[in-house]
């Protein structure tokens, strides 16, 4: 079993950069493709990005492609979200996830691992 935990949000004003991250507990994280996704209120949760069991290959949604970079440190056991050039658009909770497969996708209900979710707040 896999748990997850986020840090890093905030608020920050339009053109700013933040960079949140996900500290995983459990032996098969360097096994998992991990996942950040996001959701405002009234939408749907949003594929942000995804990275490979070994960080290798990187997946990005087309609203932060060239603006978000998606990371992983297996001996840490964290993967990263680095924002850039930072949009109202991007206020969102932002949540970490896991699945049980060596790449990530881009759909909520293949992923097995959750964390509780860290707030983005982007003012203009």
């Amino acid at each position: 079993q896999v748990q997850l935990v986020e840090s890093g949000g905030g608020s920050v004003q339009a053109g700013g950069s933040l960079r949140v991250s996900c500290a995983a507990s459990g032996r098969t994280f360097s096994s998992n493709a991990m996942a950040w996704f996001r959701q405002a209120p009234g939408k749907e949760r949003e594929f942000v990005a995804g990275v490979s069991w070994s960080g290798g290959s990187t997946y990005y949604g087309e609203s932060v492609k060239g603006r978000f970079t998606i990371s992983r440190d297996n001996a840490k056991n964290t993967v990263y979200l680095e924002m850039n050039s930072l949009k109202p658009e991007d206020t969102a909770v932002y949540y970490c996830a896991g699945a049980r497969k060596y790449i990530p996708t881009m759909f909520p209900n293949e992923y097995d691992y959750w964390g509780q979710g860290t707030q983005v707040t982007v003012s203009s």
